[in-house]
């Protein structure tokens, strides 16, 4: 049960889930990265259960086993996108872009539809959560990638302002689309890809 992983010296990509969620419900998304040449990987870490004092760590330990001698690529999705992010922000060495998909890392926490269940789920404030979450541009590229339809989190939220994040991307699905959608899947590939060409 490893997964769909793609050829050897594929882009190494890392993808992290989201809240509630588990490397089995980024499967289609996986899947997709690995057809269409990327070399990738799950978190490893079980269910997001929310921010914890080590998250950083943990995606570090994961990275390090790994054992790739080019910088990665991270796709988060939702919260995963935000520590994805983070982890970029103190490592941008080991990181070659940020690609966000609807994840809240900008405005409010508040502004979306799961907040009061992620509080009582990961046990702190939405606002106080011990993975900081900081809205200024890592210093590495910065994809985001978020529907106005989304449903869950606020398009301003994922969206971002210009000055967090280097570009962003519009696509038409629900939040949970982006992870599970075979369909949503390829348009994310597809704007992961250009947006990596762009890069060089």
């Amino acid at each position: 049960k490893r997964g769909p992983r793609g050829p050897l010296d594929g882009q190494p990509v890392l993808v992290i889930p989201g809240f509630l969620s588990s490397d089995q419900t980024t499967f289609s998304l996986r899947r997709e990265l690995a057809r269409q040449g990327f070399r990738v990987h799950g978190w490893k870490q079980g269910w997001n259960m929310g921010a914890k004092a080590d998250t950083l760590e943990r995606i570090g330990e994961r990275i390090d086993a790994l054992g790739h001698d080019r910088p990665i690529v991270i796709v988060g999705w939702s919260l995963g996108g935000v520590f994805g992010r983070e982890y970029a922000r103190y490592h941008p060495d080991q990181v070659k872009a940020v690609i966000t998909l609807g994840s809240p890392f900008s405005g409010d926490p508040r502004q979306n539809n799961v907040w009061k269940l992620y509080e009582w789920v990961a046990k702190h404030p939405v606002d106080q959560p011990p993975v900081p979450r900081i809205t200024e541009k890592p210093p590495i590229p910065h994809l985001a990638i978020w529907s106005r339809n989304d449903g869950l989190i606020a398009p301003r939220a994922a969206r971002g302002l210009d000055h967090e994040r280097d570009e962003e991307s519009e696509l038409d699905c629900h939040h949970m689309a982006f992870a599970i959608s075979p369909n949503a899947a390829k348009d994310v590939v597809r704007e992961v890809r250009r947006f990596l060409q762009q890069l060089g």
